[in-house]
């Protein structure tokens, strides 16, 4: 590792002018390529403390061994040289968009004497015409096969033209007129190559033309009776519109733009571009890179525009250049785009209508295709079983985990406090073991206290089961000592009391947190005479023990996130098994303190069996407990890649419950409580009254007029609204104004 100090060079020596500088390691290969618009900043910048940079410019620093910078005249140039040099020496610590697939173009060889249309993959030719890129290869073929109608070019190879002029004989499109057979002399090559040209403008948008050129013309054969030739003609002219359905109108101002979008994580970015031509998409692609250095949105943007367009020019470079984030210098990549494409080019960002909507969606396809990108490798068993290896390994495991759990903790400033628990089994989600929390037992904003109790909560009811089963035992005290939390981690304290029908079972005092479980727990067994009983609801029949509160809905499990597959999660005698089976690994989303928080947990519990780590978002790093340092997992490893996967599906989880919850506390009203008084009538008072404010101050008289409503339940509402404190108002922050109270949602 070369230090960095070594090489340095004086301030004195680096020009404040505009170019590029390229750093070579010690066998004086090129790592890494850079631009800017004053190098003495730019490259000083590199030489600071090796703790303010980012790990991978540190990384690139400290591979180097040398540095070099060309001066130029202007900002347009060290964007081309810029680009020239990342082409020519291709430097592993530059961003490079790789294609996730190579993406067939429908190509029109202009070139040659008689032009042939193909489909065409690879490197882009000189004198050859492009249209695309196409998803599918198929997707061409079946726009060809509709234009030869009414454009019949010739399609075939070299061999089969020079076979067919030897003998004499066209090929089965020359005799079903899908193709003018210029191998046999039909046409001319100028009369073929205006038909060449004629595919290529219609292909490029200019559509109108044609298909009012075939009506015209099917109108006129019909008034001279030539019904033949005019059915002809409309085949001709419906086969062209079909071939312009396959590419839906997305802007209606026949518009000239390509669309790119980025979705992006620590370690990799996945970039989406839509071209869009007349109006109309015209093809997509996508690219997949590494982030092996310190780049944001809009550096990923300016990669890729000097990679998208770096070989283009003429038409190829659109009008319109929509992005999600602007370049650094967008002027001189502006600049760059338009002499590129000899006229003006607008690069910007969408801010309202149709180009925001679109963006919009090729937004989604990049998030996707990043997603899907790295569910590729989990789709392969041997991939799988190498990423569970390879977590063994760095975690200092026996065995693989085959069973992982990822927790993590949401909330929005401290309210709606929920966390999530995950399962991946053989490096796949079960979505089935899936489970939610609601944070009790404090209140406020405290990811590390919140992990504990979660932790906590769920490793108790592992413990119940087993103990339930008979596959756990308390260790007996010696005598004359308290019996140790490890030793019997279940034992009852000041705030419970345990139910003589199921020692297992733990009912809570009011206000005291408890367990949560997507499925509700069976009914309890009647309590022999004299047991001690757990408090009862209310509402509770005589004798009947009420359920306990706790902390979240058995109801609030999504039903969209578990797999009818995977069984109804129940033992032989039908109870459920909720926390049954135990992980091999546990992790949670975070760093050192939220790891400590877990262990902790465990440990009080007397469990020490199961493996703890977190996995810290910003860099990616693997911290373990009483570890002072992370473990760092190579960048391509598949063990770091399941981990994410992992620790994603549980933020995903979490924020999701989050937010419902926040939606529901959102929209409550007084009126919920008011036993039978459905939507309906609901709608009925705010909409006579206006708003619950006003039905607050009506009188009992005054709800009974409301249609379908009874003074029974005028009395009703009358006590739930007056029980109901009525919340601060709202204030607009702009202005300052106390804003009235105009709905049904809150009170």
């Amino acid at each position: 590792m070369a230090d960095p100090s070594s090489y340095r060079p004086s301030p004195g020596q680096i020009p404040d002018s505009p170019g590029v500088y390229k750093f070579r390691d010690e066998h004086r290969r090129v790592i890494y390529v850079g631009k800017a618009k004053n190098l003495r900043q730019r490259v000083a910048n590199y030489f600071q403390d090796l703790a303010h940079l980012h790990p991978r410019t540190r990384t690139m620093v400290t591979t180097a061994a040398s540095v070099e910078w060309t001066v130029v005249s202007t900002e347009v140039e060290a964007l081309q040289l810029e680009y020239t040099w990342i082409k020519e020496f291709d430097p592993r610590f530059n961003v490079k968009y790789r294609d996730d697939k190579s993406y067939p173009y429908l190509a029109v060889t202009l070139n040659e004497e008689f032009p042939r249309v193909q489909v065409m993959r690879g490197a882009k030719k000189k004198g050859v015409r492009y249209f695309g890129p196409y998803g599918h290869a198929w997707a061409i073929r079946e726009t060809v096969d509709l234009m030869l109608r009414v454009f019949p070019v010739r399609t075939c190879s070299a061999g089969v033209f020079k076979n067919a002029a030897r003998t004499g004989r066209p090929c089965l499109l020359g005799y079903i007129d899908k193709c003018s057979a210029p191998c046999v002399g039909r046409v001319t090559p100028e009369e073929h190559r205006e038909l060449a040209e004629d595919f290529c403008d219609f292909m490029a948008g200019r559509t109108g033309t044609y298909i009012r050129r075939l009506e015209k013309d099917m109108m006129q054969a019909a008034e001279e009776m030539e019904y033949e030739r005019a059915a002809r003609l409309r085949d001709d002219a419906g086969a062209l519109k079909r071939a312009m359905e396959k590419s839906a109108v997305v802007l209606a101002d026949a518009t000239d733009a390509d669309l790119i979008a980025v979705a992006e994580d620590e370690l990799e970015a996945a970039l989406q571009i839509f071209h869009v031509r007349g109006g109309r998409v015209r093809g997509q692609r996508g690219w997949v890179t590494d982030k092996v250095e310190a780049v944001d949105t809009a550096g990923l943007v300016e990669h890729a525009l000097q990679q998208l367009y770096g070989e283009e020019r003429g038409d190829a470079v659109p009008k319109e250049v929509l992005v999600p984030a602007l370049p650094e210098d967008t002027a001189a990549v502006s600049q760059w785009l338009a002499e590129r494409r000899g006229s003006q080019v607008s690069l910007r960002i969408p801010q309202r209508g149709d180009k925001k909507d679109l963006m919009a969606t090729v937004q989604r396809n990049a998030q996707q295709a990043l997603g899907l990108h790295k569910t590729k490798r989990a789709s392969d068993l041997t991939t799988r079983s190498r990423a569970l290896e390879e977590i063994a390994e760095a975690l200092g495991l026996d065995a693989a985990p085959l069973r992982i759990e990822c927790y993590d903790i949401s909330h929005l400033q401290g309210d709606d406090v929920v966390a999530s628990m995950v399962v991946f089994e053989d490096g796949l989600a079960r979505k089935s073991e899936y489970r939610r929390f609601q944070i009790k037992g404090f209140e406020g904003q405290d990811d590390v206290r919140s992990m504990h109790e979660v932790i906590g909560r769920r490793f108790k009811r592992y413990l119940q089961e087993k103990e339930r089963t008979g596959e756990w035992e308390q260790t007996p005290p010696v005598s004359g000592e308290a019996p140790h939390p490890a030793q019997s981690p279940l034992a009852p304290d000041p705030t419970q009391v345990s139910s003589a029908s199921d020692p297992t079972q733990v009912s809570p005092l009011p206000g005291s947190a408890q367990e949560s479980a997507s499925a509700p727990h069976p009914a309890q067994a009647p309590s022999a005479p004299g047991s001690a009983q757990g408090p009862s609801l209310p509402d509770s029949p005589q004798g009947v023990p009420a359920p306990a509160a706790d902390a979240t809905d058995p109801r609030d499990t999504d039903p969209r996130d578990t797999d009818p597959r995977e069984g109804d999660g129940r033992d032989d005698d039908g109870r459920p098994k909720r926390f049954a089976y135990p992980p091999q690994l546990v992790v949670v989303d975070g760093g050192q303190p939220q790891v400590a928080a877990a262990r902790r947990a465990l440990d009080e519990l007397g469990i020490d069996d199961i493996a703890v780590c977190g996995l810290a978002k910003r860099l990616e790093e693997v911290w373990l407990p009483d570890d002072d340092d992370p473990v760092v997992l190579p960048r391509s490893s598949e063990g770091l890649y399941l981990l994410q996967r992992v620790r994603d599906e549980a933020h995903r989880f979490a924020i999701t419950y989050q937010r419902s919850k926040r939606a529901k506390r959102i929209r409550s009203s007084p009126l919920d409580d008011v036993a039978g008084l459905g939507e309906t009538r609901k709608q009925a008072l705010i909409k006579h009254f206006g708003s619950v404010k006003k039905l607050r101050q009506a009188t009992i008289e005054e709800i009974c007029q409301v249609p379908g409503i009874g003074r029974r339940t005028a009395e009703s509402v009358a006590a739930a609204l007056a029980a109901a404190a009525p919340a601060a108002p709202a204030v607009n922050t702009a202005t300052g104004e106390i804003m009235e109270e105009d709905d049904g949602g809150t009170s």
